[in-house]
């Protein structure tokens, strides 16, 4: 017999996930790792030493990501600031992964914004709070269409473009991070049990700066589907 199904109380919410270049098929999203400060020009724009530190991460919900291309300013902020990322789909996962086999669980590789509430994370930091209220809102992470690895294979460099309204606002190439995927996808596995649908957002390169309402974001790597966002 079947198994029954279960009774939930109130209708469970939808599995977030993420449109695959070329195909109707979805990757679904468990949960979102975001490292911090993975640029060294990045690192010394916000005030903090470059020198080369442990890593640390920080978490978006799943929910937050939005394959829309539209980017709502969000309430309560004054002060939004873009983040081009490089985004990590895992399609399986682990604890204790080492770097010689991290490569081998990664699915594919997308474009990601890293929105964040720039006020509101500054006030959280002088706090000695979480980042989350400046980080983690609806549709804080607009993402592109993911490609898989057997089709791009595992990029460690090339330059990633971030132009708004057309000029130029953040440039940089994967080669420049601190720590590159295999090192991310070990440490985090020795902090948690990794999974399939996990994604990592790979820090962002120098440039960071404000959005208004009708900038036009475009972000592009060779080999990638192109983000284009519009600020609503």
């Amino acid at each position: 017999m079947p198994a029954a199904q279960p009774d939930y109380v109130i209708a469970p919410p939808p599995q977030p996930a993420l449109p695959i270049a070329g195909s109707t098929a979805l990757f679904p999203v468990r949960r979102v790792y975001c490292i911090g400060r993975n640029y060294a020009a990045h690192a010394v724009e916000m005030g903090h030493d470059p020198d080369r530190e442990p890593p640390f991460f920080f978490q978006k919900t799943p929910d937050s990501l939005d394959a829309s291309g539209r980017f709502p300013y969000p309430v309560m902020s004054e002060d939004v600031h873009h983040e081009a990322e490089l985004l990590v789909a895992l399609g399986k996962g682990g604890e204790n992964i080492s770097e010689d086999a991290a490569l081998d669980h990664v699915w594919g590789y997308g474009l990601a914004l890293d929105m964040t509430r720039r006020d509101l994370q500054g006030i959280a930091k002088k706090a000695g709070r979480p980042w989350e209220i400046g980080k983690s809102f609806e549709h804080a992470a607009p993402v592109a269409p993911l490609t898989p690895a057997t089709t791009i294979g595992h990029p460690d460099a090339g330059v990633m473009t971030l132009t708004v309204n057309g000029t130029p606002r953040q440039q940089g190439d994967l080669n420049q991070m601190i720590w590159k995927i295999p090192e991310m996808i070990a440490h985090l596995s020795q902090y948690y049990r990794l999974a399939a649908g996990d994604v990592i957002l790979t820090g962002t390169p120098a440039g960071v700066g404000p959005v208004l309402r009708g900038d036009q974001l475009e972000l592009t790597f060779d080999g990638l589907t192109p983000l284009r966002v519009l600020v609503e």
